[in-house]
C-alpha cells in the first residue's frame, strides 16, 4: 500500500515547498549548526532569551533548517511562530510583523495555528487570569492590555469578545472603542496611565505573549523569520528601521521572556546590500549621533554563520533516504545504488534543492518506465535587492 506520509515528503521535495514533515525526517545533516541550535533551545528552556542569524545560498537548505528547528522546539514543549518577510509584512513595521506572527503561532503539537482557544479557557479569577491581569497592569510600557484583558474576561457580548481577541491577534482596536467597551461593562472609565500607539508600543504585545506562554507551562517561544534578505528591497530609512527592529529580537529586552529568534538570510546580503547600498554611510546620514543598535545589527548580518555545503557522505545519505521514501510513497522497491543516485543528482547542478529534484525525477522514470533518461535543471536567476519606490511625502 502507498505510504501517504512518505508521498507527502516526496511531493514536498519535488515541488520545493517548505515542509515541516521534511524537516522532521531529514534533520541529521550539518551537525555543528544543529548542535548550536540545540544549545540555544536548551538555554531558552532555562529562561534565557536570545537571537541568531544564519545565512546560506539559494536552495541550500535555509528554510529546511527552520522547519527542523520548528520540530525540535515542539518536541521540547515550546511555542513556535514562523513568518516569511514580504512586501506586505516588512520588518520596519513591527505592528504588521506582530499581526502575522500572531496568526502563525503554533502551540506544541498543534497542527493549526492560534492561541485564542487557550485564552477562552481562562477566567479573571483563575490563577493564570489573575497573573496576566497583574502583569498587564504593572510590567508593560502602557496598561492598555490590562483594560483589554479585563474586558475580554468579563464581556458576554460575542461581538465585543471577537473585537478584543482580534486585538490580541494584531487587529488593533482603537483606544476610544476599548474605553467604550470598558465603560459599558464596568460602568467606570478606563484611565490609561500612558498613551498607546501600535507603532511605538507594539513591544507590549510581544512581551505579553512571551509571559503568557511561560505562565501556561510552555518551555519557551521560538520565532522563525525566513526571507530576511527582503529587507534589502526596502528604501534606505526603512531598512535602517528594520535593523532596529531586528535588534529587538537579537538582543531581547528583559520583558521578552524565554524567547529564541532565528533569522534565515541570503549569503549574498553583505555584498549586495550592506556593501552594495552603503549601509554604514546611510546610517551615518540618517542617525549621525545614535547609530546603535542598527550598527551592531549590520555587523551581525555581515558575520552571520553560513550554512556550509553538505559533504559527499551527507548528500549520499539524503539521497538514499529519498530513494527509500520514494519506494514507500509508490509501493515499489527501487533497485538503485547510492552511486547511481549521486550520478543522477549531478544533472541537477550545484544546488542541493535542484539535485534532489533531479534524483526524484530519475526515480519517477524508473518507477514508470523501468529506465531513465538524462534530466537537466537550469540555474536559477540571481536574487534582486532593488529598492521599493516609496510614495511617502509625494502629494
Amino acid at each position: 500500500m502507498f505510504d501517504m506520509e512518505a508521498r507527502h515528503i516526496i511531493e514536498a521535495l519535488r515541488s520545493g515547498i517548505p515542509s515541516r514533515a521534511v524537516g522532521r525526517c531529514f534533520s541529521e545533516a550539518r551537525p555543528q549548526i544543529m548542535k548550536e541550535l540545540s544549545e540555544r533551545l536548551n538555554q531558552t528552556s532555562d529562561g534565557k532569551s536570545s537571537g541568531l542569524i544564519i545565512s546560506g545560498k539559494y536552495g541550500e537548505g535555509k528554510t529546511h533548517l527552520l522547519n527542523t528547528v520548528f520540530n525540535m522546539a515542539h518536541s521540547q514543549n515550546m511555542v513556535v511562530s514562523c513568518l516569511s518577510l514580504s512586501k506586505e509584512t516588512p520588518l520596519d513595521k513591527l505592528h504588521l510583523v506582530y499581526q502575522k506572527i500572531a496568526g502563525n503561532t503554533y502551540l506544541p503539537m498543534r497542527r493549526q495555528p492560534g492561541f485564542s482557544q487557550e485564552l477562552e479557557k481562562i477566567t479573571a479569577n483563575s490563577p493564570l487570569g489573575s497573573e496576566m491581569l497583574m502583569y498587564s497592569a504593572k510590567q508593560l510600557e502602557t496598561d492598555k492590555l490590562y483594560f483589554l484583558l479585563r474586558s475580554y474576561f468579563s464581556t458576554e457580548e460575542a461581538d465585543e469578545k471577537f473585537q478584543l481577541m482580534g486585538d490580541l491577534e494584531g487587529d488593533f482596536i482603537a483606544v476610544g472603542a476599548l474605553k467604550k467597551i470598558y465603560r459599558r461593562i464596568f460602568n467606570q472609565p478606563a484611565k490609561l496611565s500612558a498613551p498607546f500607539s501600535k507603532t511605538k508600543n507594539c513591544g507590549d504585545y510581544f512581551a505579553f505573549l512571551s509571559h503568557l506562554f511561560t505562565q501556561m507551562g510552555y518551555n519557551g517561544w521560538v520565532i522563525l523569520f525566513d526571507e530576511t534578505e527582503l529587507i534589502g528591497r526596502l528604501g534606505k530609512k526603512s531598512r535602517l528601521n528594520a535593523y532596529r527592529n531586528m535588534a529587538y529580537f537579537l538582543t531581547p529586552p528583559k520583558e521578552l521572556e524565554s524567547t529564541f529568534t532565528l533569522f534565515a538570510l541570503s549569503a549574498s546580503y553583505d555584498e549586495d546590500v550592506i556593501e552594495g547600498k552603503h549601509e554604514y554611510d546611510n546610517l551615518a546620514q540618517y542617525f549621525p549621533d545614535h547609530q546603535e543598535p542598527m550598527k551592531s545589527v549590520l555587523s551581525a548580518l555581515s558575520r552571520a554563520p553560513q550554512l556550509l555545503p553538505l559533504t559527499h557522505d551527507e548528500i549520499a545519505e539524503i539521497l538514499t533516504r529519498i530513494r527509500d521514501f520514494h519506494g514507500k510513497a509508490y509501493d515499489w522497491q527501487p533497485q538503485v545504488s547510492t552511486e547511481e543516485l549521486m550520478a543522477a543528482s549531478i544533472n541537477g547542478g550545484f544546488l542541493l534543492r535542484t539535485r534532489i529534484r533531479a534524483v526524484i525525477e530519475y526515480l519517477d522514470q524508473l518507477y514508470q518506465y523501468g529506465d531513465a533518461g538524462t534530466t537537466q535543471i537550469n540555474a536559477p536567476d540571481r536574487e534582486s535587492f532593488e529598492e521599493t519606490v516609496s510614495l511617502e511625502g509625494i502629494v
